[in-house]
């Protein structure tokens, strides 16, 4: 499976793992990771692949494109759910929701990390991006 960026999210040994910074200075995580110039003033650091659901949406017709990069179309495009997941102790995630029932969702909801398919690369491969689905 092609992820989005090893920067944000790998597979590993133990499963997936999503990664924000920790501030060298003040030990705040922020996700994601900073790049660039930012980046040296934090600590990559892996983050809890379990929270609730904090606030959502869904996303029930096509957004502008650019810059969404998925099915765009009417013909093509699926409403979907957004949302931020809190990791206790850790950060607010925005990120998209996988579920079949978006009537189920409820602020509090226990939520485990997975993928989603995101967008087609060039080569016609789909790439896949963070997302949390209901536990």
């Amino acid at each position: 499976m092609k992820l989005i960026s090893p920067s944000v999210i790998e597979q590993t040994d133990e499963g997936l793992q999503l990664y924000g910074g920790r501030s060298r200075e003040t030990g705040d995580i922020v996700f994601p990771m900073p790049e660039g110039g930012e980046a040296d003033r934090f600590q990559r650091t892996p983050l809890k692949s379990e929270g609730k659901l904090w606030s959502y949406t869904v996303q029930r017709f096509p957004p502008k494109s650019p810059p969404f990069l998925g099915p765009n179309t009417p013909e093509t495009f699926k409403p979907f759910a957004l949302g931020y997941v809190e990791l206790e102790g850790q950060v607010i995630v925005e990120t998209r929701i996988v579920s079949d029932d978006f009537e189920a969702l409820k602020v509090g909801l226990p939520m485990q990390l997975t993928t989603t398919e995101f967008m087609v690369d060039e080569a016609g491969d789909p790439v896949h991006t963070y997302a949390f689905t209901p536990a």
